[in-house]
């Protein structure tokens, strides 16, 4: 019986994927197949290579300071260029071709010009990475084999299907946006004083940049643009994420609780991981009866 793990998109929220692999393991689960879109590429790369343990230590360690270095502003086609934060990824967790990898590992991206579902096995497991976390508007399109990708969270948010495809038997798929839709926008807190850069960062950010801007996000009261984009695009995969799992159901649904966390909420990797742990323990009798061993 081969496992199978379809780790799915959602942005910061994605560190509980680590949570996740983590409470798996402690189980005595270890997944042969790895799977992920967006962030559940990033988590799921460094998993299929050996790195998670890595991951979660550097992980822990962020603040928002240290989130927002990563940012390296003024890329064609999106707010950030990425080339900083996969440069890091490369260096210290995942250098390698898929055919490397001591784990079979694939994620999933859009084809901007086709509107395509493209799963991504082979080459280099950077740049695969690299075009499935490219969030529309945030993150430049990534030009991959003469196509230009974006985030394949926009076709196939929990990618049970590729899980699947690669041969697994028992699919455990983690869903990061079950609880999202439901949540309105709160009216922001009065602004502080701020130099102009950090009011800036408030006011693009929101709820996300309010770290980063001693609490102050400008004179507005309405949400921010990355809170309308963010809500906006929560919807969208919330949706897609439904019906794809309907026609395509996973034997395991792990859905962490996370919509208290906004979408650069980077910093709060402890919170998202431990998370990741309790859903995998509230699932736990449903796991092991799906792997027959209750």
């Amino acid at each position: 019986m081969k496992i199978g793990v379809a780790l799915g998109s959602g942005s910061a929220r994605g560190w509980a994927h680590i949570g996740v692999l983590r409470a798996l393991a402690e189980m005595g689960v270890e997944p042969d197949i790895v799977c992920g879109t967006s962030i559940g590429a990033f988590v799921g790369a460094a998993h299929a290579d050996g790195d998670l343990e890595s991951l979660e230590a550097w992980v822990r360690t962020l603040s928002w300071q240290s989130v927002v270095s990563f940012f390296d502003i003024g890329g064609r086609g999106g707010m950030i260029k990425g080339d900083k934060l996969m440069a890091y990824f490369a260096r210290y967790f995942v250098d390698r071709d898929f055919d490397d990898l001591p784990r079979p590992f694939a994620c999933v991206a859009t084809d901007l010009t086709s509107g395509r579902e493209v799963w991504l096995k082979e080459g280099s497991v950077a740049s695969a990475v690299r075009a499935s976390i490219a969030l529309p508007g945030l993150f430049a399109p990534q030009l991959r084999n003469e196509r230009l990708l974006v985030d394949g969270g926009l076709v196939n948010p929990v990618p049970v299907s590729l899980a699947r495809a690669l041969g697994a038997d028992v699919v455990i798929a983690v869903d990061l946006g079950s609880d999202l839709v439901s949540q309105r926008f709160k009216a922001p807190p009065a602004p502080s004083p701020a130099s102009p850069w950090r009011q800036r960062l408030g006011q693009l950010f929101g709820r996300s940049g309010e770290a980063a801007a001693a609490g102050g996000n400008g004179n507005g009261s309405g949400p921010s643009l990355l809170d309308v984009v963010a809500g906006s695009i929560n919807i969208m995969q919330v949706r897609i994420a439904r019906s794809r799992l309907a026609g395509e159901p996973a034997d395991v649904l792990v859905a962490p609780r996370l919509a208290q966390m906004g979408l650069l909420d980077f910093h709060r990797g402890a919170e998202a991981i431990d998370e990741g742990v309790e859903a995998v323990r509230v699932m736990q009798p449903a796991i092991l009866r799906a792997l027959g061993r209750d």
